[in-house]
């Protein structure tokens, strides 16, 4: 896909999350700041804003991740404010956490794009009273700022189901590769860690190269056909981003030749794949419905901003219509946090069932 293609596709998609969120607007009971900032039921406080700081504003993904956050925002009374650059890179994200500063914001949601970078800035959010909460890409900043994960599923069990969806499909035998988002992306190199550790599982599955298209399409196309071209038995890809894994069916899709040799699994949205799986290019993928990670951590961010939540282990706090959560000690470098639930394996029988 073009970028002026990929633009279009996310101008069309924002026009009709807005559509979403003003249709909730108009049905919601607690739309609007109270301006005594009195706590809701919920024990959350109304009248917060919450910035939303995805890792660019163009990415369907993070679209689709912020929306669900304003809707949280909404039904508590409060607002979310979304701001990021159009680059993948922490940098591109630094000025949207010293505005969130400036405008004295109760909350940051923040998709990292480099696990430490973004610290400094952070720790300045978190002295200005600012409650910092990490999703989709976790940040690694040790004790400071302290910082709730909002993990959108186990990243054992992603990293291990992505190479036994591919292992399924291909025998367990043959060449094998990963197209990943950017180098620096803390659940990327996550999941890598633990799809490498599966691996160890299947001798006779090799993985000869992971290549980075930094979740822009030109950038994944052009690592793609020269990983193809580097590896001409290989027999596997596995591409943990809604972008890689687009970008490569669409060109496998249109290469029907290398299709046959090629398997592709990975992360995606049915919205996007939906197409590819139809016309067999790709069997089976896996994603969460990332409006609903969005929406949870919309509701975290809330009420740790309101004090109703904290940090502690074993905190909980309610999520709308998600229910009830549990805050999760820190384990293996991640944590406090907080899982969304299991992925969801898609393909033809079930692919047309969901809209995201």
């Amino acid at each position: 896909m073009s970028r002026t293609a990929r633009r279009r596709a996310t101008a069309i998609l924002s026009l009709s999350v807005a559509g979403l969120v003003l249709a909730a607007c108009g049905s919601s009971s607690n739309a609007g700041a109270d301006p005594t900032g009195k706590p809701t039921a919920t024990g959350v406080k109304k009248g917060l804003t919450v910035y939303f700081i995805p890792k660019d504003t163009q990415n369907p993904y993070e679209v689709l991740a912020d929306a669900g956050g304003k809707k949280a925002l909404e039904e508590l009374g409060g607002k979310v404010v979304v701001s990021s650059g159009t680059a993948d890179t922490a940098a591109a994200q630094i000025p949207s956490i010293q505005t969130a500063i400036q405008k004295h914001a109760d909350a940051i949601v923040i998709a990292g794009n480099d696990p430490s970078a973004l610290c400094p800035s952070l720790n300045q959010a978190a002295a200005a009273g600012i409650k910092i909460v990490s999703f989709d890409s976790d940040i690694s900043c040790g004790t400071s700022p302290n910082h709730l994960f909002i993990n959108q599923a186990d990243t054992q069990v992603i990293g291990t189901s992505e190479v036994d969806l591919l292992a399924k499909q291909i025998g367990s035998t043959g060449q094998v590769a990963i197209l990943s988002a950017a180098a620096s992306a803390t659940n990327q190199n996550a999941w890598i860690k633990y799809m490498k550790q599966q691996l160890t599982k299947y001798p006779n599955m090799k993985l000869v190269s992971t290549v980075y298209g930094n979740d822009d399409p030109a950038t994944s196309l052009t690592v793609l056909q020269g990983l193809l071209s580097a590896y001409p038995n290989l027999k596997g890809i596995i591409s943990p981003t809604t972008v890689g894994i687009s970008t490569a069916a669409q060109y496998l899709s249109n290469h029907k030749d290398v299709a046959k040799k090629v398997t592709l699994t990975g992360l995606g949205l049915p919205s996007q794949m939906k197409s590819y799986v139809k016309d067999g290019t790709v069997k089976s993928f896996e994603l969460w419905d990332p409006n609903k990670l969005g929406y949870l951590a919309g509701y975290a961010a809330a009420s740790l901003a309101s004090g109703s939540a904290s940090l502690q282990a074993g905190s909980t706090f309610k999520a709308g219509t998600l229910g009830s959560y549990k805050v999760l000690g820190s384990a293996g470098g991640v944590g406090p946090s907080v899982v969304l639930g299991p992925p969801t394996v898609f393909d033809s029988t079930n692919v047309d069932k969901f809209d995201f």
